[in-house]
């Protein structure tokens, strides 16, 4: 009998937790809870048996890995994988993968709330501006990206997209104009809604140069990763335009400063937010259940990220 844990510091809503524990059960499939933990040793002892991990933002290194004696697959609930070492996953034979789309609403949703609340001046009681005509960027066309595009759509904003990785008539077809170049994106459009994944290339990529082909009255909204923003380099920028403004749903390594300086020109949410929704935080977790049986059972690894 196969066994599988899920380990989650942040859990999971209690309904999510039932389905998951049914769609494992069901396949015959003997389920073990670790949530709320507070020490990295009682990941370590929790997944020594295991076959099968689902975690949320939880961390899986080398040395966990190590410990996990019997593990062949980890599932990441959510779209993100960057808290797993794939190639200490690799070399041990382990698949990992993730659950992508499932959170792709909630995230694009959270982009409008912080848009509108950036907009309109943050509730301060002063005159704001609307949405509708504005030209949208859409860094990075992904699930995310494309319900972004069809929110903003409802808002009657002009939408625009780079994405190197999708091929222009994907885009196209939503009703979304195709840019060739982050440079075009971000001269062209007053807004940039950031989904680029943290990888070798992307970080530290959103950078002073770049930022300042904004035009005047710029807003970038990342509920993408912290990695991806030269953190330096936009607090010049801020120092720079004073017309510059920036929403995350990650907190900056110098959010404390930015708060500071410019109050009506920068929120960050405490924590990242944009999966937080019980639908989101229910879908990811049947979805990572789902494939571990689809995998344990059939081999299936649709959505493996590792090589």
């Amino acid at each position: 009998m196969a066994k599988v844990l899920i380990a989650t510091e942040k859990p999971f809503a209690p309904v999510a937790v039932k389905g998951i524990k049914e769609i494992l059960e069901d396949a015959g499939f003997e389920v073990a809870l670790l949530e709320k933990y507070t020490q990295k040793s009682d990941l370590l002892n929790a997944i020594a048996d295991v076959d099968a991990v689902i975690i949320r933002s939880d961390i899986i290194d080398a040395e966990v890995l190590s410990a996990a004696k019997n593990l062949k697959i980890v599932v990441r609930a959510g779209a993100g994988y960057d808290n797993v070492d794939l190639e200490a996953a690799t070399k041990k034979g382990v698949c990992v993968m993730n659950t992508p789309g499932q959170n792709a609403n909630a995230v694009a949703e959270l982009v409008f709330g912080l848009l509108v609340y950036c907009v309109r001046n943050m509730y301060n009681g002063t005159s704001g501006t609307e949405l509708m005509g504005k030209t949208l960027g859409i860094h990075a066309y992904g699930n995310v990206g494309r319900n972004v595009a069809r929110i903003a759509k409802g808002f009657g904003m002009d939408v625009y997209a780079f994405d190197p990785f999708c091929p222009a008539e994907v885009i196209e077809k939503d009703g979304v104009k195709v840019l060739n170049s982050a440079e075009e994106l971000y001269t062209t459009c007053k807004i940039v809604s950031l989904h680029i994944p943290a990888t070798p290339e992307t970080k530290q990529s959103i950078n002073y140069a770049l930022l300042s082909k904004m035009p005047k009255g710029g807003i970038l909204v990342n509920t993408a990763r912290k990695e991806v923003i030269n953190e330096e380099e936009l607090e010049k920028l801020m120092a720079d335009r004073e017309d510059f403004r920036y929403m995350a749903d990650i907190k900056p390594g110098n959010a404390d400063v930015l708060a500071e300086k410019y109050p009506l020109r920068f929120f960050a949410t405490p924590k990242k937010m944009g999966a937080q929704t019980s639908e989101a935080n229910v879908n990811a977790g049947l979805a990572a259940a789902r494939q571990i049986v689809d995998f344990i059972k059939n081999g299936n690894e649709r959505f493996r990220v590792n090589k």
